[in-house]
């Protein structure tokens, strides 16, 4: 893998890092997005009040960018998230989990795990709006700080607002994935191997 210059890029990314770097990019795109209204939301519906966590022993997509937007809940509710778009993906020992209280009953667990066996889980056009994510991560061919408008690598309609941060790359590997999403959209969803247990308690991915 090179940069614009030609020169050789090695190692690992830093989230932390990444996540420094892009404030105020996001920062912008929540003041823009409260401007426009209901101009520039990620999600294509108004999202729970719930946030759910993600987590996959790996994940390898091509076709992968990264941007910052805004989601809306059912209360109008304007919430920053960083959009990652992958035109098709697989994912190794997938668990979703989210946590729910109920009055009398205290906390339930919806937890969801697929792609544990020799076939792991499929997606295609896959958008996560997330507040968190990290992992051990490599790119091929990675353009950092394009215009969020002009992103051309990820999923049809995987751009987000002018003259904001962005990112691209041809393809990402990403090891030991852990997020926190508001939000996931598919044009297919392949769950191989899927379980789903409902617990009392607080039992999560992470």
């Amino acid at each position: 893998m090179k940069d614009a210059h030609g020169r050789p890029l090695t190692g690992r990314t830093s989230w932390r890092k990444f996540a420094v770097l892009c404030v105020p990019g996001f920062a912008a795109t929540a003041a823009l997005a409260i401007a426009l209204a209901n101009g520039a939301l990620a999600a294509s519906f108004a999202v729970s009040g719930q946030q759910f966590k993600v987590s996959a022993k790996s994940l390898d997509g091509d076709g992968f960018v990264q941007y910052g937007s805004i989601d809306k809940n059912a209360r109008g509710e304007l919430i920053p998230v960083a959009v990652t778009g992958i035109k098709s993906a697989e994912m190794r020992d997938l668990c979703q989990s989210v946590v729910t209280k109920l009055p009398m009953i205290g906390s339930i667990s919806l937890n969801l795990t697929a792609g544990t066996g020799s076939k792991p889980v499929e997606a295609t056009d896959l958008f996560v709006d997330a507040t968190q994510l990290s992992g051990d991560a490599g790119f091929n061919k990675i353009e950092i700080g394009r215009d969020a408008s002009t992103l051309d690598k990820g999923p049809k309609g995987g751009q987000g607002l002018q003259d904001l941060f962005g990112q691209q790359a041809d393809d990402v590997h990403i090891s030991s994935l852990k997020q926190t999403a508001w939000a996931t959209n598919a044009g297919k969803f392949k769950l191989s191997g899927l379980h789903m247990k409902v617990n009392k308690g607080t039992k999560e991915c992470f």
